[in-house]
């Protein structure tokens, strides 16, 4: 906005408050010069103090700052008339502005939801990774878990394989031992009956002596077997 600018438009507002004063009496209104002199004021930037500077200008030039209060109200209307685009224009402005700092304030509103989206994205991201790290370990705790317990059937497997083993040359031991003994036992008593006969033939105390012997041998078999019978129960 230059001064020469401003100039020609302080002459052409003189000259259209002029034009208003000449219809003083006139139960019109200022009318449209007012208006478009308005604005032209908002087209140069003028604000209301501008237009008010260019009004006490005019009244000056066209000697109206004392006395004569009736052409100065006269005066006044056109001056009202004329900020009125002033006015609608700083409304516009002020709506812009407030609507302005709506869009802004719904934008950090926005911008802070966003933000509270993103961190709790992140913290879904995280918690997801570190139950796809717990689930990795657990699959590999879990195959440890697998192996050792089949290195232990594995072992249990051969430990029952050889207890097996064991109990059954155990039994046949026992076995061995119990039909040696009987077979001696027998022997024996096959031996004291032999001799049963020949003293019979002598004498009979001779006789009962070796009677009793047998009697003993047989008790002594069937020791030995109640004792191999026990045994091959416990094992």
């Amino acid at each position: 906005m230059t001064k020469e600018k401003i100039s020609d438009f302080s002459a052409r507002y003189v000259t259209a408050l002029r034009k208003h004063l000449k219809r003083y009496g006139e139960a019109r209104a200022p009318g449209s010069a007012a208006f478009r002199s308005g604005e032209e004021a908002v087209m140069l930037g003028l604000d209301t103090l501008g237009l008010a500077r260019i009004h006490e200008e005019a009244l000056v030039t066209l000697n109206l700052t004392r006395g004569r209060s009736a052409l100065l109200k006269w005066a006044a209307q056109f001056f009202f008339e004329a900020h009125v685009p002033i006015l609608e224009t700083h409304r516009a402005v002020q709506e812009k502005l407030n609507e302005v700092n709506r869009l802004k304030a719904a934008l950090e509103q926005s911008t802070q939801e966003l933000t509270e989206t993103h961190r709790q994205l992140k913290n879904c991201s995280l918690r997801a990774k570190n139950l796809d790290a717990s689930i990795k370990q657990s699959v590999v705790d879990n195959n440890k878990l697998l192996k050792e317990s089949l290195d232990m059937q594995d072992g249990l497997r051969q430990l029952t394989h050889r207890v097996m083993v064991a109990q059954e040359e155990d039994r046949q031991k026992v076995s061995l031992e119990l039909h040696n003994e009987i077979a001696q036992t027998l022997l024996g008593m096959n031996v004291k009956l032999i001799s049963v006969k020949h003293e019979a033939q002598a004498s009979n105390e001779g006789l009962k002596s070796e009677i009793a012997s047998t009697q003993r041998l047989v008790e002594k078999s069937a020791k030995s077997v109640r004792r191999v019978a026990r045994e091959l129960r416990n094992s």
